[in-house]
Parts: structure tokens; C-alpha cells; sequence
């Protein structure tokens, strides 16, 4: 499956975004969906994470109550809204694609990365 991700800006700190990933190749549903972010001298971390369905979603402690993850199968297209972002947020933000639902980067498939950058 092949994964585009875009929407990702400048924002002020307090501020929203919303991402979105764009899913070809494969049918969206047949796969659980990811969002990890990766900070400059830092590793790519979990954001958040659907099920095929969206019945079950897992976020990291630091986004949780901020950040929603969703997905559209029909569009073959997921979500995450950002909301309250903060400075520490600022990160290339990857969405990936895999079998299983996983909150460690053992996806299969990742699109190219999207750029969030939160000023103070």
C-alpha cells in the first residue's frame, strides 16, 4: 500500500492541524493505521494508532486528550487532528500502514513524512 500524508504547516503553539493520510494500491481497510513523529536527533515515536475498523485506538501518553486519530475507509483516507499543539510537537509526522495495530514502528509501509512546526 502506498501512503501520502499532508497538512502539515506552521502553526502557533495553542493552535490546530489536522493530517491526513491517503492510502493507494491496497483497500484502506484491510490494514491498521498508524501516526508516528520524529524530532531532529530524536526516534520516530508512536502518536496514535487505529484498528482496520476504527474500534479500537491507542494514543501516547503526551497527545492523548489533544490528538484524534480516525479514518474514512471509504475515502481510503485517515485522520489526525491536532489540537492545543505545543512547541515540543514540532516533528516530521509519518503515517504508516500494517497488518496489526502496533504502537512501535513495525509497519510495513510508511509514506514520506509531513513537517508540524509549532512556534512559541
Amino acid at each position: 500500500v502506498q501512503l501520502v500524508e499532508s497538512g502539515g504547516g506552521l502553526v502557533q503553539a495553542g493552535g490546530s492541524l489536522k493530517l491526513s493520510c491517503a492510502a493507494s494500491g491496497r483497500t484502506c481497510s484491510n490494514y491498521a493505521m498508524g501516526w508516528f513523529r520524529q524530532a531532529p536527533g530524536k526516534e520516530r515515536e508512536v502518536v496514535a494508532a487505529i484498528s482496520r475498523r476504527g474500534a479500537s485506538t491507542y494514543y501516547a501518553v503526551s497527545v492523548k486528550g489533544r490528538f484524534t486519530i480516525s479514518r474514512d475507509n471509504a475515502k481510503h483516507t485517515v485522520y489526525l487532528q491536532m489540537r492545543s499543539l505545543k512547541p515540543e510537537d514540532t516533528a516530521v509526522y509519518y503515517c504508516a500502514a500494517g497488518m496489526v495495530l502496533r504502537t512501535t514502528p513495525g509497519y510495513a509501509s510508511w509514506g514520506q513524512g509531513t513537517q508540524v512546526t509549532v512556534s512559541s
